[in-house]
């Protein structure tokens, strides 16, 4: 999936210890659906990406094997999906989300391709009302960064759904490929979050568009 933009950016949550893993998608009618149903299943368990540059990155260990074997969900443009983690978010770091449309003759099965409040656990957002027609991965992912003093140790928890969005939309947002998106050495990916204290962060990746 090469054609890639950001949906939604959302802010910190406290310090703590666990993993975990975004496993179902929430339907435009508020249905939390089975788990990996809509969602690409992957082989990391609940376990973090942190290679920027690998094709892991795009939707976490065995994401891409497994589109075939994933439904592919509609919804319409303008409307509010979303997914649900197995447990609450309990690491500090932003979560965002993005949309890539599956290139032309492909499927969402074959292409390749602000802090949220402590312990969340389902996430939702809007598909932008002007995205054109067609087969999308929506991609989330969590920025662990507990760990981020040093390079490489940003933790990214990620997940893939497959969508076929309608409506008439002709929107024609800023792309970006993943992987390729971050360097890693962001000031947002490469940070000390205990000290000294932050006071402003700056989100890694491309602006978000609102459609």
């Amino acid at each position: 999936m090469k054609s890639i933009f950001a949906l939604l950016a959302l802010a910190f949550i406290q310090p703590a210890l666990g993993h975990y893993r975004f496993y179902k998608y929430i339907d435009s009618a508020g249905t939390v659906t089975g788990e990996y149903l809509y969602v690409r299943a992957n082989t990391n368990t609940n376990s973090p990406v942190t290679d920027v540059a690998s094709n892991d990155f795009r939707c976490n260990v065995g994401g891409l094997a497994s589109g075939s074997k994933t439904s592919i969900a509609t919804a319409a443009a303008g409307s509010t999906v979303g997914f649900q983690a197995d447990i609450g978010l309990i690491h500090p770091g932003p979560t965002q989300v993005y949309l890539g449309k599956v290139p032309s003759g492909q499927t969402a099965t074959t292409g390749s391709l602000a802090w949220p409040s402590d312990n969340q656990q389902t996430f939702k957002f809007k598909i932008p009302s002007n995205t054109p027609a067609g087969n999308y991965l929506l991609r989330i992912e969590h920025i662990a960064l507990h760990g981020a003093s040093t390079v490489g140790g940003a933790q990214f928890y990620i997940s893939c759904a497959q969508l076929s969005i309608t409506g008439s939309g002709s929107g024609n947002p800023a792309k970006v490929s993943i992987p390729g998106v971050y360097k890693g050495t962001e000031p947002g990916l490469l940070i000390n979050i205990y000290w000294p204290p932050v006071t402003n962060y700056t989100l890694p990746g491309p602006a978000v568009w609102s459609g």
